[in-house]
C-alpha cells in the first residue's frame, strides 16, 4: 500500500481564478421557486418563463466558464420548477374551461325591453 494510497491532487496553480457562483444560476432558481409557489394561481406563468430563459444564459455561462463557474445543480433544479409551474397553470386553466364549460358560462343577465325579440 505505502504512499500510493494516499495521492492528493495537484496544487492549484496560483495565478488560476477563484470558483465563482454564477448569479444568473440563482436567480433563475429563485423565479422558478416562486414560479412553482404560485403556479396553481396562474401567476407563476411570468416568473416560470423568466426563470427558463435566465436558465438557459447561465448554462451558456457555466460551459464558457470552464468549471470557474459554479450553479449547475441550481439551473436543474430552476428548470424543473418552472415546468412543474407552467404545468400547474395550465392545469388549472384546463380545469377553469371545463368548469365553465359545464356550468354553462353564465356570466350576467341579459336587461334587454320586453319589445326587443
Amino acid at each position: 500500500m505505502g504512499d500510493a494510497a494516499f495521492v492528493s491532487a495537484p496544487a492549484r496553480d496560483p495565478a488560476d481564478p477563484e470558483p465563482v457562483a454564477d448569479t444568473k444560476a440563482t436567480a433563475a432558481f429563485g423565479l422558478g421557486l416562486l414560479a412553482a409557489v404560485t403556479g396553481l394561481a396562474v401567476g407563476g406563468i411570468v416568473p416560470a418563463t423568466m426563470a427558463l430563459a435566465l436558465a438557459r444564459q447561465a448554462r451558456e455561462e457555466l460551459r464558457a466558464g470552464e468549471g470557474w463557474r459554479t450553479g449547475a445543480g441550481r439551473v436543474r433544479w430552476a428548470e424543473r420548477l418552472s415546468w412543474l409551474a407552467l404545468a400547474l397553470a395550465a392545469l388549472t386553466l384546463l380545469t377553469l374551461t371545463v368548469w365553465l364549460f359545464l356550468r354553462g358560462v353564465h356570466f350576467g343577465t341579459q336587461d334587454f325591453p320586453p319589445t326587443v325579440n
